[in-house]
């Protein structure tokens, strides 16, 4: 089974246009339109927390990210990261080969923690705090990657496993929208491209066909949440973790 291309949506798009050879509209103004509709299910679909789009870096070579020893930000944080799930040492048991007892927890530049750390000493050692702060600085992918800034530096080079949202990647040639997304897309491009043929100045999207984008769109997050039904999805209480 392969994903759809978008040279195939196009073409269905095209179908409802009345105009299969391109004339007052080109293939690449509905390719970039195609794109705008992918980027904003991208995103809705990161926002119900399912794990559609995750990368994780664990690379133990220098191309790795790490936390420099005496560094206040991670080095080699990946271009298109743009959401950060999870920061841990890559070895977590205490080891002579780098392992690290620690824990890195987000907190905001700002925040008293932050700043409490901020003024421990370089040689104050991870493994005496027992956590690391770190607050996501910067505009983030796909502009640039983010500045990772952490708290306290300490005295050790910590290698670290990195879990990750990527900014979508508009390089492919398919559809990179899970769920059976294609109707979704064809809708979200005609609405734009009919558009072109409003007055001057009032360019405004086809409403019925936006209509239609947003019920595909809705239909696919239902859908693609949860992922499994083997145990239902249950938040996790504040206590459960501890013993009476």
């Amino acid at each position: 089974m392969a994903a759809t291309l978008v040279t195939s949506i196009i073409t269905q798009a095209r179908r409802q246009l009345v105009e299969l050879t391109p004339r007052y509209w080109t293939d690449t103004e509905l390719t970039d339109i195609f794109w705008l509709g992918a980027t904003d299910l991208w995103g809705a679909y990161l926002d119900i927390h399912q794990d559609h789009y995750f990368n994780v870096v664990e690379t133990e070579d220098a191309s790795g990210v790490r936390l420099e020893a005496g560094a206040s930000q991670l080095t080699n944080v990946p271009d298109d990261c743009f959401r950060v799930i999870l920061i841990e040492p890559l070895r977590t048991n205490l080891d002579p080969f780098g392992g690290l007892a620690c824990a890195f927890v987000p907190r905001k530049f700002s925040h008293p923690d932050f700043v409490s750390a901020r003024s421990w000493s370089n040689q104050e050692s991870a493994l005496t705090a027992g956590v690391i702060y770190y607050d996501l600085t910067g505009p983030g992918a796909p502009i640039a990657p983010p500045i990772i800034r952490i708290a306290p530096k300490i005295s050790t080079t910590i290698k670290l496993r990195l879990a990750y949202y990527p900014v979508l990647d508009k390089t492919v040639d398919y559809n990179p929208i899970p769920g059976g997304s294609d109707n979704a897309l064809k809708a979200w491009v005609i609405a734009y491209a009919n558009a072109k043929e409003g007055p001057q100045g009032q360019r405004i999207p086809d409403a019925g066909w936006l209509a239609v984008y947003a019920t595909e769109k809705q239909t696919l997050l239902t859908r693609s949440t949860p992922r499994q039904e083997q145990e239902a999805d249950v938040a996790d209480g504040l206590f459960d973790n501890y013993q009476y």
